[in-house]
């Protein structure tokens, strides 16, 4: 399982040989050795390789085992044999990424020697890459736990409908819900849908936003274009704020806000190094976000 890992991590047998100081052929052999013992197909062959859904399976509870083995080390005053600081991978969405998450790391106490591992995905997907095994925590927005771990609420992510003083006066004239379901919009991805929603739920019929178009998939590059004019979007509150008192940004619809719900989700692990990081993300998350 070690080296199924490694193979995984590293996307190819090759990478995967240099990583564990063996043979390609060795990995290769390993690996089949695995897939006969559990009869299933555990790797797409594919650049870079992919676990298959049994394979899956298999990459969390090789995670698992690596993360009790160096916890056990570590209550025995064992340092690592390679001496490397443990590592901790963790999904978040980009939203919390840039405004409060990394704070929440520098919470975690320094003796821990932790090295995080972050890998952004929106929120409503964080869930999937704990499934896979790809990583031992997420921020997600779903309360039902993926199996073998548990979940804590961190609050609420509010968001607010913006635009620029600029474009508000060019587009937006008369009924909102008309005007926003012809202006462009700033979108973070083709799988963003949140500006859609807020558009169906104005009511009036309106299929969701228009389909001008404008992707752009970081967290501050999308709070920029909305304020260099591109078009609309929902800017979270903290972004959103210091733009509106320096009248870079206007709101489009006073009172009318969308809170997205945070949760946790952890491997369910007695695991000091995960405990740690999950106090500090609870923590941060209070004093952030919208209970």
């Amino acid at each position: 399982m070690r080296t199924l890992l490694a193979v995984v991590d590293e996307g190819t047998f090759d990478a995967a040989a240099a990583a564990l100081h063996v043979t390609p052929s060795a990995v290769s052999q390993r690996v089949k050795a695995l897939e006969q013992r559990t009869g299933r197909v555990l790797l797409l062959r594919t650049k870079p390789v992919r676990p298959t859904e049994s394979g899956a399976v298999l990459v969390r509870l090789a995670r698992q085992v690596a993360r009790l083995e160096r916890d056990a080390q570590a209550e025995l005053g064992l340092s690592g044999a390679d001496g490397e600081p443990e590592r901790v991978s963790v999904a978040v969405n980009a939203d919390s990424l840039a405004t409060w998450f990394l704070g929440a790391l520098t919470r975690v106490p320094p003796a821990l020697r932790l090295c995080f591992e972050l890998r952004r995905e929106d929120e409503d997907h964080t869930a999937a890459l704990l499934r896979e095994g790809t990583v031992m925590a997420a921020v997600t927005s779903s309360p039902d736990a993926v199996p073998g771990c548990s979940v804590r609420a961190l609050g609420r992510m509010r968001y607010v409908p913006v635009a620029s003083p600029g474009f508000a006066g060019r587009w937006l004239d008369g009924p909102l819900a008309e005007a926003l379901a012809e202006a462009p919009v700033v979108v973070f991805d083709r799988r963003d849908d949140f500006q859609d929603g807020f558009v169906r739920g104005l009511g009036g019929g309106h299929g969701g936003a228009s389909p001008a178009r404008h992707h752009v998939p970081t967290s501050e590059g999308f709070a920029q274009a909305v304020a260099a004019g591109l078009g609309w979007g929902m800017v979270p509150e903290p972004q959103a704020v210091p733009l509106l008192r320096a009248g870079r940004l206007t709101d489009l619809a006073p009172g009318r806000r969308v809170d997205v719900p945070l949760y946790w989700q952890q491997w369910r692990l007695d695991s000091p190094a995960l405990a740690a990081v999950a106090d500090a993300v609870v923590a941060a998350a209070g004093e952030a976000l919208r209970r």
